[in-house]
């Protein structure tokens, strides 16, 4: 999910509809609106631990906000454009770890599962996740990355 742009750009495909009172796609028991749709929106003000910061990026992935993703990502690793592959659609996400990341620190790390269908074919992306602060917020630095 952190890729940076390798190809030419492509037309992607229409984000899944996905709603502010559809199942929010981070797997969270809540809303996409009153979860992670507050955070894209700048209705709910920035993600508090590096965990909810990943998960709102993932459903910006889901739901394709190039925005919300270029504006939580440190300027010091941020691309200027997210390459959306169209053919990929996520279908969930697993948190398998976390350290530190939460409002007493100033950096931490989330390792996850990201689910999608690519040609019709499952497949996963795990990523361990450098998130850090910037100017208060959590932005996501980078991360090691492993497709099955």
């Amino acid at each position: 999910m952190s890729r940076r742009k390798t190809r030419p750009r492509t037309t992607a495909a229409a984000a899944p509809a996905v709603t502010a009172t559809s199942p929010c796609p981070c797997g969270l028991d809540a809303p996409y609106g009153a979860c992670c749709g507050r955070f894209h929106a700048g209705t709910g003000g920035t993600a508090p631990t590096a965990e909810l910061l990943m998960r709102s990026r993932y459903s910006a992935f889901v739901v394709r906000d190039e925005a919300y993703l270029l504006r939580t990502w440190a300027p010091a690793t941020r691309p200027d454009e997210v390459d959306f592959d169209p053919g990929i659609r996520w279908t969930g996400l697993d948190i398998v770890e976390t350290t530190e990341g939460t409002a007493f620190h100033q950096r931490g790390t989330v390792t996850f599962t990201a689910r999608y269908v690519h040609a019709g074919e499952p497949g996963e992306q795990s990523e361990r996740s450098r998130f850090s602060r910037h100017e208060g917020a959590w932005v996501y630095v980078d991360g090691d990355v492993a497709r099955s």
